[in-house]
């Protein structure tokens, strides 16, 4: 009998299943490894985001504008419209921070860092009736006219950022204050030692004190 002649061999059910096993074995460990790591990734980042709450809650991550020292004035803008944003970094390069002017004129600046977990905080003019201030990461929004926290989970109003108006219609950053501290008290805390007449025309209670202080030692 010829090779051609040969009918082909039927086909040896024990090794197709032999095969199918070895298939079946193989997709569950890609599978088990797949659930793995998803879930190992899940915990890095719920994790992260623990650690970075306790963080912010504790006052281990930096704080805009933490400072005493009284910060170089910066020109943010030649000019600002009504109903427009711009943004900027203040004090520092780490500062996020953003201008906004409102509809009736008035000049506002906060720092751009959400109070809750230090996400990035936009300016969204066609919300309410001045727009607001809306974090993405946790739906946090603050209010565009003191910076209070109106919806979310920030723990505290946004720091302010203290800004002037030249006559040329260009604005500049100033100084800052620490969230929940008023205009004055900040101009204080950073003017008094380095900027005495200006605290002193401020009322400042430290750049009062002062005088007093030294008629008690003669």
């Amino acid at each position: 009998m010829s090779v051609t002649d040969q009918s082909p061999a039927a086909p040896d059910p024990r090794a197709d299943q032999a095969a199918q096993a070895a298939l079946h074995d193989r997709i569950a460990a890609d599978s088990l490894t797949t659930r793995r790591d998803y879930l190992r990734i899940v915990a890095t980042v719920s994790g992260g985001l623990a650690v970075g709450g306790v963080a912010v809650a504790g006052g281990v991550l930096h704080r805009h504008g933490d400072s005493d020292d009284p910060p170089a004035a910066k020109r943010v803008a030649a000019v600002l419209p009504p109903g427009q944003s711009v943004a900027f970094r203040f004090p520092g390069e780490d500062d996020r921070a953003v201008a906004v002017r409102l509809s009736d004129g008035t000049l506002v600046g906060y720092s751009a860092i959400c109070t809750h977990l230090a996400c990035g905080v936009l300016w969204r003019e066609d919300r309410g009736a001045e727009g607001e201030l809306y974090c993405p990461c946790h739906e946090g929004v603050f209010d565009a006219r003191t910076g209070e926290v109106t919806a979310g989970p920030p723990p505290r109003p946004l720091p302010k950022v203290l800004l002037i108006e030249e006559a040329d219609g260009s604005v500049w950053a100033v100084a800052t204050a620490r969230s929940g501290e008023s205009v004055k008290d900040a101009m204080c805390r950073q003017f008094a030692d380095k900027r005495p007449d200006m605290a002193a025309r401020m009322g400042c209670p430290a750049a009062n004190a002062k005088p007093a202080e030294r008629s008690e030692r003669t």
